[in-house]
């Protein structure tokens, strides 16, 4: 059996502001083909943690790898696709059409400085076709509904054809039926084209079934391989503050 690296693997990770620790002693390790969720209540560190994943934050001690290699050497950042918070909630006047929003994506497999190749216009007219927004290829992305530039953010995070999708509180501004949309589109890009998915919120109602895995973080880590074992709802509740029930857990081999 060949042995394959895990996509991320974090040991002893701690990250503090002056003397303010907001995170300490985390360790986690998220294999290839994974659907995991990153939980927790506000300020407790989700985000920070998630920065760190992708060399924005610098930990105050710790170790990070990405595919085997240290972040410190780690430069195939096309392989990880990011969703940034907020990222639906672009501003009305941004002058930028979709076709043009979902581009930007692609230079980061090709380089700022490389031409187009008919291999990049192809990639981004898979994508919009899979995200279901190639019908509005013209239009200007402060136009569209928040689930449309959800769809287009996740398109333009495609369509560097990443190894993993890191969406960090992706339903901000969107309406019910559009999330219920997107957690199916989610559940096809895990189990159809194997791309391992990092889901940040803090509300653990939105949490599908289909998710293998949770890392809950409030400073420290918990990682559940199974809520309904690894942890009561009363016990969650009153360690993190936040108002948890119980999630089914399917595995796929």
């Amino acid at each position: 059996m060949r042995f394959e690296a895990a996509v991320f693997e974090v040991k002893s990770l701690s990250y503090r502001i002056g003397s303010e620790e907001v995170l300490q002693n985390i360790s986690l390790r998220i294999l290839k083909g994974e659907y995991c969720a990153i939980i927790g209540p506000n300020g407790g560190g989700k985000t920070t943690l998630v920065r760190l994943l992708l060399g924005l934050e610098q930990p105050s001690g710790g170790d990070i790898y990405l595919f085997g290699t240290s972040i410190k050497r780690f430069n195939s950042w096309d392989k990880i696709g990011y969703v940034p918070q907020r990222a639906s909630q672009t501003d009305a006047s941004f002058p930028a059409t979709v076709y043009e929003v979902v581009r930007m994506g692609r230079v980061a497999k090709r380089g700022i400085l490389a031409f187009e190749s008919a291999e990049d216009v192809s990639v981004v007219e898979e994508v919009m076709t899979k995200m279901d927004v190639a019908h509005l290829r013209d239009r200007l992305i402060g136009e569209l509904s928040g689930g449309q530039r959800q769809r287009v953010m996740i398109a333009r995070a495609l369509a560097s054809s990443p190894e993993v999708l890191i969406l960090d509180e992706p339903n901000t501004g969107v309406d019910q039926r559009s999330q219920q949309r997107f957690y199916a589109l989610l559940k096809e890009l895990n189990v159809n084209d194997h791309l391992t998915i990092i889901f940040v919120t803090h509300d653990i109602g939105v949490i599908a079934d289909d998710i293998g895995r949770l890392f809950t973080v409030n400073q420290t880590l918990l990682t559940c391989n199974d809520p309904k074992e690894a942890l009561s709802c009363s016990e969650m509740s009153k360690l993190y503050g936040i108002d948890a029930h119980l999630l089914s857990n399917h595995h796929r081999h």
